[in-house]
């Protein structure tokens, strides 16, 4: 018998890939931004055998919002269990089980169960996360669905790189100028306009117009998740033609010797754009190499910038 004011919910999908396939991309986060629409960043707190702490970083009904949950991982069973720690409002308790179910060698079938509570089960607050949890199961399951039959295909399409530069200078200030990213219109010359919002410290929603060597701007927007003077993850949520996914992190390392910036880029080729805008006899290849660059010359402009910053300090 379920308790007054717990709503259970349970929302399948039946994929064409093998099970122990499906547990392991739901097992590993690292992959989620990947594979979740709503997922911004993840980060593990503790790892203690098939128990593990995670925070995680995601969009809820265009609110970006973040939660500490705690896994229990059953490789042999298949499931992973999960529950938050502590809740955004107007969630008051979330938990759950991924189960993945063999249908045969190649398919099978997903169930992820939900059960939730509302604060002072509220009903306008749980009419709010049934709607949540409802929109986000089933872009989640169409997301893994879409993601794990095309495993195999995606991986050449999917790649990441890294640039970096050194800086006679505190990690702090170079942090401090990708952080402070609503002064770049002024700072950086291919911004020609930013707004920055951070309704929670360390969560920023960042619309920024940059310019292209051409002179032309194109509008893109950003959730950034920031680890003081260490780290900034971020996911695009606007995405040029030539990308299905756009996600990376500055990092900044200091030492004996100053410090090192990097920036790192994760990309997934949208392959069905590619003869439209690099011409017709362009492939995986082109696109590849013209994506690198762009994102490439973006950064280590930016990085310049900071440098320069940072070793005027």
């Amino acid at each position: 018998m379920s308790q007054p004011g717990l709503r259970e919910v349970e929302h399948e999908i039946t994929v064409s890939a093998p099970a122990a396939a499906v547990y392991r991309l739901i097992a590993e986060v690292e992959n989620w931004p990947r594979i979740f629409p709503p997922t911004i960043y993840v980060d593990h707190l503790e790892r203690a055998g098939d128990t593990e702490r995670i925070r995680i970083w995601a969009t809820a009904n265009g609110e970006a919002k973040n939660w500490t949950s705690r896994r229990v991982l059953d490789p042999d069973r298949l499931r992973i269990e999960f529950r938050q720690e502590v809740s955004t409002p107007p969630v008051a308790a979330m938990g759950g089980t991924w189960i993945i179910e063999p249908l045969d060698d190649v398919t099978s079938r997903i169930r992820l169960l939900h059960d939730y509570r509302a604060v002072e089960d509220d009903p306008d607050g749980l009419r709010w996360i049934d709607e949540a949890v409802d929109r986000n199961s089933r872009s989640e399951l169409a997301a893994l669905k879409t993601n794990v039959e095309l495993a195999h295909a995606a991986e050449e399409v999917t790649f990441s790189f890294e640039d970096s530069v050194p800086v006679a200078g505190s990690a702090k200030d170079v942090y401090d100028f990708i952080n402070e990213a609503h002064l770049w219109q002024e700072r950086l010359p291919h911004v020609a306009s930013v707004r920055l919002d951070e309704d929670v410290p360390g969560l920023q929603t960042l619309e920024m117009e940059t310019r292209a060597k051409d002179g032309s701007t194109h509008l893109t927007k950003s959730y950034r998740v920031c680890f003081e003077g260490r780290k900034i993850a971020y996911k695009q949520v606007t995405l040029p033609a030539l990308m299905t996914l756009h996600t990376g992190y500055w990092t900044f390392t200091q030492d004996a010797d100053g410090t090192t910036a990097s920036s790192q880029h994760t990309v997934v080729l949208n392959t069905e754009n590619i003869t439209k805008i690099l011409g017709p006899d362009a492939g995986v290849a082109e696109a590849r190499a013209y994506v690198h660059t762009a994102l490439s010359t973006n950064s280590r402009a930016t990085l310049g910038h900071a440098k320069t910053y940072a070793e005027a300090r």
